[in-house]
């Protein structure tokens, strides 16, 4: 028998109501969707089997990485996170920068948004989201085929949706920084580090939104 996290069950038998034999969709966050019988209406440990394998849904043939500084609102990063899921990200950095405002962030409550989100936007791959660290250390320990950073001082920074004039179906990483952005010390340790300035357009955005642009436009390049 499987078992359902104490989350996931009290959602399935509290929220849902489900009871023993009724079916549902599962997925295991690795591209697969299940149809599932529940065996066991507990609502802490739901129990249920596999009846069948609906469908399996291929990987993406590139990978977005979005590294972002935390905002002081949670409600703000954590709309970030549910709409970057929506969209299609592969994974998430939280990095601790000069100019940020939050020193902490809650990965467990972080990664409970992306699973929502993964549901409710019914897609099979729950991306991976990083613990929040120092940004020497993530630029020191990050690899990506293409390296970009988006801040607000160079104006003369080719807009992102130009990539598709440079390569498609790659790994990208994208660095968004605070809202005071990045120190001109990160700039120039980015930069030492083979990160490309890009644009994210002419208007100046909050944090949050400068991510899910970023996002999104990567998706909107590979097609």
């Amino acid at each position: 028998m499987n078992v359902l996290d104490e989350t996931e069950s009290q959602h399935a038998i509290k929220v849902l109501r489900l009871d023993i034999g009724s079916e549902v969709e599962i997925t295991n966050g690795k591209g697969e969707l299940f149809l599932a019988r529940i065996v066991s209406g507990n609502f802490k440990k739901c129990g249920f089997e596999i009846v069948k394998t609906i469908s399996t849904q291929n990987a993406s043939n590139f990978y977005i990485h979005i590294a972002i500084a935390p905002t002081k609102s949670s409600d703000r990063i954590e709309w970030f996170i549910e709409k970057c899921v929506e969209i299609g990200i592969q994974e998430i950095s939280f990095i601790q920068c000069n100019h940020s405002e939050k020193k902490n962030l809650n990965l467990e409550r972080a990664m409970k948004v992306a699973v929502s989100a993964m549901k409710q936007s019914q897609k099979a791959y729950l991306p991976k989201i990083n613990a929040l660290q120092n940004f020497k250390q993530f630029i020191a320990h990050t690899q990506a085929k293409e390296k970009y950073i988006a801040y607000v001082a160079d104006a003369s920074a080719p807009n992102i949706h130009l990539l598709q004039m440079a390569s498609k179906k790659t790994n990208y990483v994208v660095l968004i920084g605070p809202e005071g952005d990045f120190s001109p010390e990160e700039i120039a340790i980015s930069l030492q580090n083979n990160y490309r300035p890009i644009s994210l357009g002419s208007s100046r955005l909050r944090t949050e939104t400068a991510g899910v642009v970023a996002c999104h436009t990567l998706q909107l390049v590979q097609v």
